[in-house]
This record gives structure tokens, C-alpha cells and sequence, in this order.
């Protein structure tokens, strides 16, 4: 084996390992404002899908969409929402032109807890003393890569 391919293999040089190690580290960060709102970090993301729905909701905001929206499958997503409906957060109701499609709305409570999330989130990014502008770019390239890799598959 050359030295290149000796290097290539070293966990260090992984983007795959620095990708899933940095998603659990901002995963990880969230956790105390996650608490505060009651929420796993998947039923965050979910929540976030939803609020975005409320100002511009796609034609069919389903199950099926969010889904899609968040990368997930609905084996996932089902115990997700049905949480979410415990906590009366999220609405499900059956389509009455199809009773395998769910659509999905937010309750009171769900509108109301989005106050709560600017908040906690600007006083964690506050804290955290992570440049804006770098994360900004960061995104950026990370949704760049995720389009080529989408592409891919």
C-alpha cells in the first residue's frame, strides 16, 4: 500500500467523519434549548418545517411533503408526529379524497411555542461566539455538496 492510500484511509481525512461528528456537536449544543422547548432535535426540525409551512405552505402539506422536506421516511416521521400530537403541537387528520395521505397542521400551542425559539436560539448562537458570516458560508457549501451528492443518487 503507497503512502496516498495509507493517508486516504486515516479517520482524520474522513469528510464523511467530520460531517457526522459535527452533526452530533451541533446537536449536542441544542440540546439545553431543546429541553427548555420540550423537544428532540428531529421533532425540532420538523417543527421548523411546519412554521415555514404557515407562511407559505405547499399545496398538499402532508406527511408524505414533510418527508421529503426533511429527508425522512415516514417509518421515522410517524412516531415523531404522533409525539408531537401528544403534545399538542401538531394536528394530523386523514385526507378525505385519500385516507393514505395525512395532512399536517400546527395547533395553537405549536404557534405559540416558535415565540420561544428566536430566543433561545440567538442567546445559543450569542454563547457559542461562532462568526455568522462563517457559518453562513459554511452552509452554503455544505448545501452545494448535498445538491452534487442528491444529484448522485
Amino acid at each position: 500500500m503507497n503512502d496516498m492510500s495509507v493517508d486516504s484511509l486515516k479517520l482524520d481525512n474522513q469528510l464523511c467523519f467530520k460531517l457526522y461528528a459535527a452533526s452530533r456537536a451541533v446537536i449536542r449544543g441544542y440540546k439545553p434549548m431543546l429541553d427548555q422547548l420540550g423537544l428532540t432535535y428531529p421533532q425540532y426540525l420538523a417543527m421548523l418545517v411546519l412554521w415555514e409551512w404557515q407562511e407559505s405552505a405547499p399545496q398538499q402539506p402532508t406527511v408524505k411533503a414533510l418527508g421529503e422536506r426533511l429527508s425522512l421516511d415516514s417509518g421515522t416521521l410517524t412516531p415523531l408526529l404522533k409525539r408531537l400530537e401528544q403534545l399538542d403541537l401538531v394536528q394530523r387528520q386523514r385526507s378525505a379524497h385519500d385516507e393514505r395521505e395525512v395532512h399536517l397542521s400546527l395547533s395553537q400551542a405549536g404557534r405559540a411555542l416558535r415565540e420561544q425559539v428566536g430566543p433561545l436560539k440567538a442567546r445559543l448562537l450569542c454563547d457559542s461566539g461562532i462568526d455568522l458570516d462563517r457559518l453562513g458560508s459554511l452552509r452554503d457549501g455544505l448545501d452545494h455538496l448535498l445538491g452534487q451528492i442528491k444529484a448522485l443518487t
